[in-house]
């Protein structure tokens, strides 16, 4: 295709005009270069847009990256990639703006482009953060932030490049030099009574990924009104000014910290053991994450000598080349493969795994102990559902014991969480919190809010878990410690916890969950998801899995509805969740169930329904219960369980057209 000869300047600005509401001949701003070369470029973008090869969005940004001054440093970048024809990956670079969300920035690093992990969306977003942290300070005071990284590739680049920006801001750095996890940076940001903090890791994302989670003063994720405010001035930074990371250390403005956290931060974690039997073995796996820099010192530090690091996966690597997929989430029980195989030939007892920030916890375990304290060929993997229910029980047990168990202890968790967590606490005659988002910053925000001293345990399904105050995040190490702690007080009486987890089935009644994702591809995905939510809401289905439904949970607009009569307001936090309570069976009386809905908001048979803010996916959150019953019985009740999860999938992914 031909294209008339234009100007650098009339080329780009036409490009820019794509999608506005410019008119013709409107005068352009922009002062591009005016080389031959830079024109063929900018020529190049316009004739891939016009053959559909990029999006209107790439080709405006792409031209603002070759040409406006604040880009200056990535043109050379740009361009290389733009005469190697490179438009798959340009495109996937520049369709949108990366999203900033509550907790930060999160994506596939590219060099390039304004939908990518890379210096300039770094940048942008260590320049908000200070923008907005100085906004909020007194006059006169001097901010500070602690930064941490984990073991992805440019992990340390990028944290060193925070440390920069905010140099020039005027910001204190507190630096932990070294792969250091998630929860030890919430808990340096306290220590240090920080200002605020950033935590440099993609979590379970996969290698090409990396990402910064932003803490605010007292070591939560940022929270409302903050979040806004920080991703207002991350979307108007234009310039980013930077002072050298070295000058920093030099002058005294840069701390590094490591050595004196990193001992503080194990004895905090270490205040929250109970005394009792450590002779179980363990085999340990940070899935080449920073975990052995905190999960492998707490283990050791609380006595359990039994403790070994998993070989084929111990080693630093932001490839995670030994994992399945290489995808280190413990969530996967397939990333438990190996562990398993060589606990089974060394005659362990439990198998923990932590992802690469060491902020959630995997486990599995033999399914029985046989006659002479040998184990069973079968092993297990644990969701975070399970785990949640076994670390709630032995914690409460554990005070209970203890005499300092009292009714005001809270344990706190999410609404797409395991009901077991309510009916356990309650069992106990603590109090539960079990009306928050989905998030573990809302239940760091719920520990100041009912005052720390109140706070026992929380916990969410995906593999997060917490006791103490010594941070207000997930802690991978104090999940492992307690679960440690649980396997070796199980052991004497021949018990593992499989079936520990069934004599809670008995008593708090069986509970089964799952999570079903859809993903919703193409350009009209996003879309196509909210529409589906919308329907959801203004038509919400009469039943699922041949279960009726009794009760719809809107916590957008906070209303509760049941079948012919009008909303109510709904009390929780608010949230794009929606949830739908079901009838356990057909002759159930719906008055009865909705007294026990009353009783137990986020418990029973239900489905939790929650759109992705960032890609076009719906997470559809399954729950199924059944009465308490006897042990004999259990087998059969799981049964009908996980029929009654299959029946709720199929008719979910028919609503949702997949």
């Amino acid at each position: 295709m031909d294209f008339p000869a234009l100007d650098c300047r009339t080329l780009v600005c036409r490009i820019r005009a794509l999608g506005r509401n410019n008119k013709p001949g409107e005068f352009c701003t922009m002062t591009p270069a005016t080389d031959p070369a830079a024109h063929a470029r900018l020529a190049a973008i316009q004739a891939a847009l016009a053959a559909g090869t990029i999006t209107d969005h790439s080709a405006r940004t792409m031209s603002d990256w070759l040409t406006q001054p604040r880009y200056t440093e990535f043109a050379g970048e740009l361009a290389m990639r733009i005469d190697q024809g490179l438009w798959k990956e340009l495109d996937d670079a520049y369709w949108t703006v990366i999203p900033f969300g509550t907790g930060g920035r999160r994506g596939k690093m590219y060099p390039v482009g304004s939908n990518a992990i890379n210096d300039r969306t770094i940048g942008e977003s260590a320049q908000g953060l200070a923008d907005y942290v100085r906004s909020v300070l007194p006059a006169g005071a001097t901010p500070s932030c602690a930064i941490a990284y984990d073991t992805r590739h440019r992990s340390e680049h990028f944290a060193k490049l925070c440390a920069e920006v905010l140099l020039a801001a005027g910001f204190k750095i507190f630096f932990l030099q070294g792969f250091r996890s998630t929860p030890e940076l919430s808990f340096a940001v306290r220590h240090t009574h920080s200002s605020c903090g950033i935590m440099v890791t993609a979590s379970h994302n996969p290698p090409s990924d990396n990402a910064v989670k932003m803490y605010w003063a007292g070591g939560v994720q940022v929270l409302p009104p903050h979040d806004k405010g920080i991703i207002d001035r991350v979307m108007s930074v234009d310039g980013i000014l930077r002072e050298s990371f070295d000058t920093g250390v030099a002058d005294g403005r840069v701390q590094f910290v490591e050595r004196e956290i990193d001992p503080l931060f194990v004895a905090a974690v270490l205040e929250q053991q109970t005394a009792g039997p450590r002779g179980v073995s363990i085999l340990y796996t940070p899935l080449h994450g920073v975990g052995a820099s905190a999960v492998m010192p707490v283990l050791t530090g609380a006595g359990f000598h039994k403790l070994r690091l998993y070989g084929p996966q111990a080693n630093p690597d932001g490839d995670f080349p030994n994992v399945p997929g290489r995808v280190a989430n413990p969530e996967n029980p397939a990333v438990m493969a190996g562990p398993i195989a060589e606990a089974l030939q060394r005659g362990d007892d439990l198998v923990l795994a932590s992802d690469p920030d060491c902020d959630r916890l995997g486990a599995a375990a033999p399914l029985s102990i046989l006659p002479g304290s040998a184990r069973s060929g079968a092993w297990e993997t644990f969701t975070g559902n399970q785990l949640a229910a076994l670390l709630v029980d032995w914690v409460l047990a554990s005070r209970q014991s203890r005499g300092n168990l009292k009714a005001s202890d809270c344990v706190v968790t999410t609404l797409v969480t395991t009901g077991m967590v309510r009916r356990i606490t309650e069992r106990y005659g603590a109090a539960a919190i079990d009306t928050l988002q989905v998030g573990f910053k809302w239940i760091g925000q719920a520990i100041d809010a009912i005052g720390p001293e109140h706070f026992v345990f929380g916990c969410e399904e995906s593999h997060g878990y917490l006791a103490g105050t010594h941070v207000r995040d997930k802690d991978a190490s104090l999940a492992a410690l307690l679960l440690a702690e649980l396997t070796a007080a199980l052991q004497p009486m021949g018990q593992t916890l499989h079936d520990k987890l069934d004599e809670l089935f008995c008593i708090d009644g069986p509970h089964l969950e799952r999570q079903v994702s859809v993903t919703l591809p193409g350009a009209a995905g996003m879309d196509r998801m909210r529409a589906i939510m919308a329907t959801l809401r203004a038509q919400p289905p009469q039943s699922l899995g041949g279960l009726n439904v009794v009760r719809v949970r809107d916590y957008a607009s906070l209303t509760s509805s049941t079948p012919g009569s009008a909303d109510v307001p709904l009390a929780g936090s608010q949230g794009d969740l929606v949830m739908f309570d079901l009838v356990a069976s057909p002759a159930e009386n719906p008055a009865a169930h909705r007294l026990e809905a009353d009783r137990f908001p986020a418990v029973g048979n239900c489905v939790a329904a929650r759109p992705s803010g960032t890609e076009p996916k719906i997470k559809f959150y399954l729950f199924a219960v059944s009465p308490p019953c006897q042990a004999s019985q259990l087998a059969a009740a799981k049964t009908i369980l996980a029929d009654r999860l299959d029946a709720l999938e199929r008719d979910l992914r028919r609503l949702a057209g997949v």
